[in-house]
């Protein structure tokens, strides 16, 4: 079974929800996510939020966190999935922020560096909610590269699910 059938049988059967913030990836995310039969059940959107205006207006991404550390960073990545799930009211966030190259990486940063958000939305008054993310580095063409960050992300979001109570 595909991690995106896993997501959704998971996600169907808790009877949760999903939305995503995705810049690198473009939407691909969101594409697989609907890939998989009834994926309304617990798909709500897919915002892809490519440039800083988009990550500022559509998820909240704050400018002064932009300004600091720039798009391709945790703080960023988080604030991503945590907008992402609030605005469409989901009970999960997932974001994808990184370089895919074949260009723009540098020492700090290389090509095929991306942070993937998780966020968590608890009942209200729990103070439970909450939102991981993960740096990883991947090799690749550009294509493969997104393809890579895609299924971690949606493997991210099923080792969350599967975790939480």
């Amino acid at each position: 079974m595909s991690i995106e059938e896993r997501v959704g049988d998971c996600l169907r059967e808790r009877g949760e929800t999903i939305a995503t913030a995705e810049s690198c990836t473009g939407g691909l995310i969101g594409s697989l996510l609907t890939d998989v039969p009834g994926s309304s059940d617990y798909f709500d959107r897919s915002l892809v939020t490519y440039s800083y205006d988009a990550k500022l207006e559509l998820v909240g991404v704050s400018r002064e966190t932009l300004d600091d550390v720039g798009a391709v960073s945790e703080p960023v990545s988080a604030q991503m999935a945590r907008g992402a799930r609030d605005s469409a009211g989901a009970t999960w966030g997932l974001a994808t922020t990184g370089i895919a190259g074949p260009t723009g990486g540098s020492d700090e940063k290389p090509v095929g560096t991306v942070y993937i958000g998780v966020a968590y939305a608890a009942d209200w008054g729990t103070g439970d909610s909450w939102a991981n993310v993960e740096r990883y580095v991947f090799d690749g063409s550009r294509t493969e590269i997104k393809e890579r960050i895609a299924t971690r992300a949606l493997e991210d979001l099923l080792a969350a699910a599967e975790s939480q109570p």
